[in-house]
């Protein structure tokens, strides 16, 4: 039988007119680089400032108002959706819907569904209980709230309002009716508390220090649980909304693999530390803060289950792994839980270093078939960059290195697939020989 080719003919593209133009009465508009348009269309959320090719404000305008809904647009005018615009962030526009010329009614009618959404999804990955009181209820461009966090601590929910289309009066009324109705009498106060390096770089206000849900001058501590152990918690003081609730399931994850004797690089208040003293018999602790250590030992109170001998050291933790490698000190058990060493992409070259001489000295100390969990919190250096420094660790330490675990954050901070920025932490539970 005789099989015909037929040659393909090429169709010329169909010309879309742009619906947004200089001059129109249209919203406000930024017009963004292709490779920026490229990005939006594969899903991704943010465009950067050295994206934004021009911004067209309200006809009769002389500039977009910082925190205003925009129109993005690609260089031809299509538009590509709406987002929150920063006049001061290097991430000038985040994107939350696929809707040109969004309003802002419907804005936050988006954010009450989309914010029951993550509610009824926290639901169901962390159902409150005695022993897990806590977690984080809302995950910014993860839960589609580009801007918005927030966190449950037992009777407490802590919000912040990261970007200038976020932090205003009637986006915290809708959040706090909401968050209100959901919990009830379950939770006791909502409290904003903002994240002074991020209000900087918004160059925001500072939010009133009184609750926006609960009695105004309501006692803003508490007691919380997390993997059945307990912490103390103190809305006005800590890093971030107050704890790493991120690594919650890392912390029972460390626990199951630990013994002997434990040391914990960069207890903070103490998460690691106080899992580890469940199976191991001597656990140390080491923070630079002594603030952060004193509230580490509160914590330690407040658990008199524990089985461990715990010490708290305050200490720089590179400065104290030279000191203990060259004296000779032995574990069985280590945790490297750093800051982000690495918050640009200009800094990952120093970030690598960093790491690889943490885990290298980590995996010297270590005795013969030792636990390693090494962690990572730098989102410029993803998983495989990750795993490949802890590899050259083990290479010029002479140890045979073996994953047990590749851990990311607890489920209620989830991972968007087109958003890598989402998989910031990295957690690897390792054997060491």
């Amino acid at each position: 039988m005789a099989i015909e080719r037929k040659e393909r003919t090429q169709k010329r593209p169909v010309e879309r007119v742009p619906e947004v133009l200089p001059g129109q009465e249209h919203g406000p508009a930024v017009v963004i680089a292709r490779r920026a348009s490229e990005r939006l269309r594969g899903g991704h959320l943010w465009v950067y400032r050295s994206d934004v090719e021009s911004l067209i404000p309200y006809t009769g305008e002389d500039a977009i108002a910082a925190g205003a809904l925009v129109t993005v647009v690609d260089g031809r005018g299509i538009p590509l959706g709406s987002g929150l615009y920063s006049a001061a962030s290097q991430i000038a526009v985040r994107m939350v819907s696929d809707e040109a010329k969004l309003g802002r009614e419907a804005y936050l009618d988006g954010v009450r569904e989309r914010l029951a959404e993550a509610l009824a999804l926290r639901g169901e990955l962390a159902p409150f209980s005695e022993t897990e009181d806590s977690c984080r209820l809302v995950f910014a461009e993860a839960d589609g709230l580009p801007g918005i966090v927030a966190d449950r601590y037992n009777d407490l929910v802590v919000l912040q309002l990261l970007t200038q289309g976020t932090a205003q009066d009637d986006l915290r009324a809708v959040l706090t009716e909401t968050l209100g109705k959901h919990f009830g009498s379950a939770v006791r106060a909502i409290v904003e508390r903002p994240d002074p390096k991020i209000r900087e770089l918004e160059e925001l206000a500072a939010p009133s220090p009184e609750p926006l849900y609960g009695d105004a001058g309501a006692e803003l501590t508490t007691t919380f649980t997390i993997n059945g152990t307990r912490f103390h918690y103190d809305a006005s003081a800590g890093q971030k909304t107050g704890a790493f609730l991120d690594q919650r399931v890392n912390y029972a994850a460390a626990a199951r693999h630990a013994r002997g004797v434990g040391l914990d690089v960069c207890t903070y208040q103490g998460g690691f530390a106080l899992h580890l003293a469940q199976s191991c018999d001597r656990v140390t602790g080491v923070d630079v803060s002594r603030a952060a250590l004193e509230v580490a030992d509160r914590n330690f109170s407040l658990n008199p289950g524990l089985k461990a001998q715990v010490d708290w050291i305050e200490a720089d933790a590179f400065e104290l792994l030279r000191e203990y490698e060259a004296t000779g000190q032995r574990f069985d058990t280590i945790v490297l839980d750093p800051p982000a060493f690495a918050k640009s992409k200009r800094a990952v070259e120093g970030a690598m270093r960093g790491y690889k001489e943490m885990n290298l000295r980590a995996m010297k100390m270590l005795r013969p078939g030792g636990t390693l969990v090494t962690c990572s919190c730098s989102h410029h250096v993803g998983r495989e960059e990750f795993v490949g420094v802890v590899g050259a660790a083990a290479a010029d330490a002479r140890k045979r290195v073996q994953i047990l675990e590749v851990r990311g954050a607890a489920p209620d901070h989830p991972e968007i697939a087109s958003l890598p920025e989402t998989a910031y932490l990295k957690c690897l539970i390792c054997r060491v020989s």
